[in-house]
Order: C-alpha cells, then sequence, then structure tokens
C-alpha cells in the first residue's frame, strides 16, 4: 500500500512538471549565453525524458533531465563518449508541499513543483568545445542567460565524472 502511494505521488508531482512544462513560453530566439555562445532549442520541452532528480543542500529542488533524440540513443545504447549533437536539458524547480495530495494520502507526503529556478544546457561538439571536454554549457532563468563568472563555474563542477564524459545524470530504465 505504501509503494502504491509513493507511485502516485510521483505520478503527480511528475504531472505537475509536464504542465508547467507545456504551458512555458518557448525561448529558443532568446540570447546566447555568454562563453559557449549555447541558445535554449526549439522544442526542447517536448523531448524524451532521461531522470528526474531532487536536489537538497543549498539548491534544494525538484529536477527533470531531458535529452534530445541523439542523446537518448547514446543513453540507451550505454555509448561514451556522447556523439557529437548530444544535448542534455536540465529543468529545475522549487518544491513545494501539495495539500490536496496531502488530503488524499491523510498526512504530509506529497511534493509537486513549485516556481521554475532555471534550466541548463550541455551540448556536445567535440571541436568547436575541446577546451571543456567537447561540451558547451548554458544557464537560464526566466529565459535570460545567466552571466559570464556563473558559465566559467560549469566545466570545473563537470570535470569529476570526466569517466562519464562529464555528464552527472545516468539513464533511468
Amino acid at each position: 500500500m505504501r509503494a502504491i502511494a509513493y507511485l502516485l505521488g510521483a505520478v503527480v508531482a511528475l504531472t505537475g512538471v509536464v504542465v508547467y512544462m507545456a504551458h512555458a513560453a518557448e525561448q529558443a530566439d532568446g540570447a546566447a549565453a555568454p562563453i559557449f555562445g549555447v541558445k535554449i532549442p526549439a522544442g526542447y520541452r517536448d523531448w524524451k525524458l532521461i531522470s528526474v532528480a531532487h536536489e537538497a543542500g543549498n539548491l534544494n529542488d525538484l529536477r527533470a533531465i531531458l535529452g534530445n533524440d541523439v542523446a537518448i540513443k547514446a543513453y540507451r545504447e550505454g555509448k561514451l563518449a556522447f556523439p557529437d549533437g548530444s544535448i542534455v536539458a536540465r529543468l529545475a524547480w522549487s518544491y513545494i508541499p501539495s495539500e490536496e495530495n496531502n488530503k488524499v494520502f491523510g498526512r504530509d507526503q506529497s511534493f509537486v513543483a513549485g516556481s521554475p529556478t532555471n534550466v541548463q544546457l550541455m551540448v556536445k561538439d567535440s571541436k568547436k568545445y575541446a577546451a571543456t571536454g567537447g561540451w558547451g554549457f548554458a544557464q537560464f532563468k526566466d529565459g535570460k542567460p545567466a552571466d559570464e563568472a556563473l558559465h566559467k563555474t560549469c566545466f570545473p563542477c563537470h570535470e569529476p565524472v570526466k569517466d562519464r564524459d562529464f555528464v552527472f545524470t545516468h539513464y533511468a530504465p
């Protein structure tokens, strides 16, 4: 019974994520991120799900990690390094208790996506981004790229997972 309740909670939380993503405006024509020149790709919210995550600590958010067709194929085939053309998008939201769900469960246990915090992207182009392991990085808040100082922290953060082609997220089958 407990497993069913947790599964139901997860489905409800992901439904909230999908609804938010469906209503959010596309930002493909927006500004490019500094250093790497990455823009938010058109249609990225329709990409396939790689995984979901909850990040505790200072970030304390919910995340949906999506991939374009090239990235999804590489994930499913277990290919490392990712081929050029792979793009991984990480969408993050604060999370809030769901009073509606908690009433159903009879206790406080359900959390859903709250306000969006940012969108991060990794774009694989082994020639263009050779100095950063073949990846270009970007972070956007409200469709606007973060500043250059923040973008300078992207690659150093990913260096500890060099053996996974600098990608933190594992594919959730």
